[in-house]
């Protein structure tokens, strides 16, 4: 028999761990049957995906859904229930509960609902499902253990030119009163040296990314150390993604760390606020006096992408709590800051205290919030747009000398951005490409009237530069870039030991931009103690590090003319 797992996924690079779980469940058990894991995107055209999905005569149709593709899904099942009145349709995973809860009865009659883990189902359903006569709904048990559903033709198969999605533990330690994993006690751990075993047959594929989907990675700090040890011997240049809790990060971690290349870790840590009485009331259990220090050693290795959360919407945060919770996080220097709306997602704590919190919420998935007993619905969306400025002009490798000033001077950041969200919006930004020429000439129009302002169109300089232009846009152009170089090349000797010698002089003028900069600019990023103006040649190579910026070189006085 055919049956089809289906899933929907937010873009073709993403993959559906849940899909191959459902699988080998199905082959242990029904020897004879046929799964064939088909994935698609939300943004696939409904037409040609509802008739490929319809096709074959399949015995049974499994879709796993998620809060970003049951509008999708469930727009799906009714128009399948039409087309295939006689295939049984099997819902799973965290959102299927609440889609059939929305069907009407006649399209909910073909429906059957499995809640729970698969490994876990009673043994009845598979006959059953061999028989077209299921139940309306299986509650699965928790499983003590279990296995990576990965076998090495899924890599050249549905899994070529994904990421690739693996659990080492399943469960929370945190009780998060906002996430569906709250609901579940205890974190259950893989023994290590099963871990390392199934990691070995995935990294034996070479896999561009993995995602480690653990909710708290670094539960067992040394049970976390273990792993990374065994990943970065591993030859390879997979990357490696880890959901981790910033306070939970030991000494001997850090020490190890400090060997891991660029490229081969990211971190994402929720901190979601700053607000102690936030914390409380979500039931966030977060040791901030390590807050800082933590993500601070982190960032120091500027060789780990370290990317921080916060939640818009939370119980007891307000307009002010949330602003300094912003600056607390920008005071850390983080390479990406999201923040995202409060999803009050069914079956979750939170979702009982709608009335207690006043929230009003959206009806349909992602069941985003819009408005709170702290936040009414004007001050919810201002904060929003300004989560929307930050995405565009924070969360890139555009301005990250720009932002260091701003930090290193002590800049109330979060006025800052909500003056550049005003000038956007007077610039119709948001309906524009949001491009770096674009985005740098913004900046520049709102630090006009500062007395630093020549020092911030320097460091804008700098970093348009540093990302490896050739040129100069003209908001930024105030002589033409070759004029530089021809100066140059009168004045730089024939060998400079180190950098080129007389062959290599001519590779050296073609390949690099050259631009002089004030003393105060070459002091601000650390170059030079020398009075006056002096050169920095950029350099057509990128460093090893975060952003892979491109490298630069001072070019002191005492070279030229020599």
């Amino acid at each position: 028999m055919l049956y089809k797992l289906i899933a929907f996924n937010a873009r073709f690079t993403h993959s559906c761990l849940a899909l191959f779980y459902v699988r080998t469940a199905l082959e242990d058990n029904l020897p004879d049957c046929q799964p064939e894991i088909i994935q698609y995107t939300i943004n696939d055209p409904y037409y040609p995906t509802l008739r490929d999905i319809g096709s074959g005569e399949p015995a049974a149709l499994f879709f796993s859904v998620y809060i970003w593709n049951s509008i999708y899904i469930q727009r799906l099942v009714v128009d399948l229930v039409r087309f295939l009145p006689d295939t049984p349709i099997i819902l799973g995973g965290p959102q299927a509960g609440a889609l059939t809860r929305d069907l009407n009865p006649e399209v909910s009659r073909h429906c059957t609902l499995v809640e729970g883990e698969i490994e876990g189902i009673e043994k009845s359903f598979y006959q059953e499902l061999s028989d077209k006569h299921l139940q309306k709904k299986y509650n699965c048990s928790k499983v003590a253990t279990f296995k990576s559903p990965y076998r090495p033709d899924d890599f050249t198969g549905p899994l070529k030119n994904r990421h690739i999605y693996y659990e080492s533990s399943r469960g929370c330690p945190f009780g998060c009163t906002y996430c569906l994993s709250s609901s579940e006690k205890g974190v259950r751990h893989l023994p290590t040296s099963q871990v390392l075993k199934e990691l070995k047959n995935i990294l034996a594929c070479s896999p561009k990314v993995l995602r480690f989907v653990d909710r708290t990675f670094n539960d067992l700090p040394e049970r976390a150390l273990d792993i990374w040890r065994f990943l970065v011997g591993r030859a390879g240049k997979t990357l490696f993604h880890f959901e981790m809790a910033p306070d939970r990060f030991t000494e001997e971690m850090f020490e190890f760390l400090e060997h891991v290349g660029p490229g081969r870790f990211q971190f994402e840590l929720g901190i979601q606020s700053t607000n102690p009485q936030t914390l409380e009331t979500i039931n966030r259990k977060c040791n901030l006096a390590k807050l800082g220090p933590n993500v601070g050693k982190l960032l120091s290795l500027d060789s780990i992408h370290i990317h921080l959360d916060l939640i818009l919407g939370l119980p007891q945060d307000e307009r002010e709590t949330f602003a300094r919770s912003f600056r607390d996080v920008f005071r850390l220097g983080p390479h990406y800051i999201q923040m995202g709306l409060l999803k009050v997602l069914p079956d979750t704590p939170i979702s009982k205290r709608v009335e207690a919190y006043g929230f009003v919420v959206c009806k349909s998935p992602p069941y985003e919030i819009l408005a709170n007993r702290w936040l009414d619905r004007n001050e919810l969306e201002e904060l929003f747009w300004f989560g929307e400025c930050v995405e565009a002009f924070y969360n890139n490798r555009f301005f990250r000398s720009f932002w260091d000033y701003l930090r290193r001077t002590d800049e109330d950041i979060f006025s800052f951005f909500e003056a550049l969200l005003s000038l956007c919006r007077k610039k119709n930004f948001f309906d524009l490409a949001s491009t770096q020429e674009l985005m740098s000439s913004l900046v520049l129009e709102l630090t006009e009237g500062r007395p630093d302002k020549e020092l911030l169109r320097e460091l804008l300089i700098f970093d348009w530069l540093r990302c490896g232009h050739h040129f100069l846009p003209p908001h930024l152009e105030q002589e033409p870039l070759p004029k530089h170089k021809k100066n140059l090349w009168k004045q730089m000797p024939q060998n400079w030991a180190g950098v080129y010698d007389y062959k290599g002089r001519d590779e050296f003028f073609k390949q690099n931009v050259f631009i002089p900069f004030s003393e105060e600019l070459l002091q601000e990023i650390g170059l030079s103690n020398e009075t006056g103006t002096a050169y920095v040649c950029f350099q057509a190579k990128r460093e090893s590090s975060v952003f892979r910026l491109n490298s630069y070189l001072h070019i002191p006085g005492a070279i030229l003319g020599s």
